[in-house]
């Protein structure tokens, strides 16, 4: 990655990763940078992407009324708290997302892509909760399986399997390829383990090393 190109692949089936489970998410992934115009070795901005899906990013500091408890619940930035929701819909059909301003911005860009990705794919949250926030706002709650498909697709549209495998194979370390896709390191090495390159990717960064 970094300076070189990624070589086009001859096939489809190289987009996807070995995985049935995976290859679906894969495919709705690679729709979902198709329908944002994005190349699968560019960057996706989950911020530009926001308003085709009618959601608006919003700061939890402009929300007026918070009583300083649910603030300082909101803002925690021991990694354990929130990091982020969306409102119920607006009169107009759309929604308001609020994301942890303590946390970077490539942990924020996973947040937002698996908000856009609720969207995307039809979600329906079963409750709303408001035990974090008082009562003066309502964020939605998806079951675990939506939560884990929102995720599982969003990560995959920010780092697709293609790219992916052929930067692990160039001997990159999980940092460089996060930069590459302004994503954190955690979430590309999520990306290699659930896309099976985990073993690859260790016993090439040992050579390295």
């Amino acid at each position: 990655m970094e300076n070189e190109k990624v070589m086009q692949p001859l096939s489809f089936d190289e987009l996807l990763p070995p995985s049935a489970k995976r290859r679906v998410h894969e495919r709705i992934a690679l729709k979902i940078r198709e329908f944002a115009g994005v190349a699968i070795d560019q960057i996706l901005n989950p911020w530009e992407l926001a308003p085709y899906v009618k959601l608006k990013v919003v700061s939890i500091r402009e929300i007026q009324g918070l009583s300083e408890e649910a603030r300082k619940q909101l803002l925690r930035m021991d990694g354990k708290g929130w990091s982020g929701g969306a409102s119920r819909p607006l009169p107009n059909g759309w929604r308001l997302v609020f994301l942890n301003p303590t946390h970077g911005k490539e942990r924020q860009a996973a947040t937002l892509m698996e908000e856009c990705c609720h969207v995307i794919l039809g979600h329906s949250p079963t409750r709303l909760r408001t035990e974090e926030a008082g009562e003066n706002i309502n964020f939605r709650n998806f079951d675990d399986n939506q939560e884990e498909v929102a995720y599982a697709v969003g990560a995959a549209a920010l780092v697709p399997y293609y790219p992916l495998k052929h930067a692990v194979q160039a001997g990159l370390n999980s940092s460089k390829i996060a930069r590459r896709f302004a994503v954190s390191r955690e979430l590309v090495e999520y990306r290699i383990k659930v896309c099976r390159l985990w073993e690859e990717y260790k016993h090439l960064q040992k050579s390295a090393g």
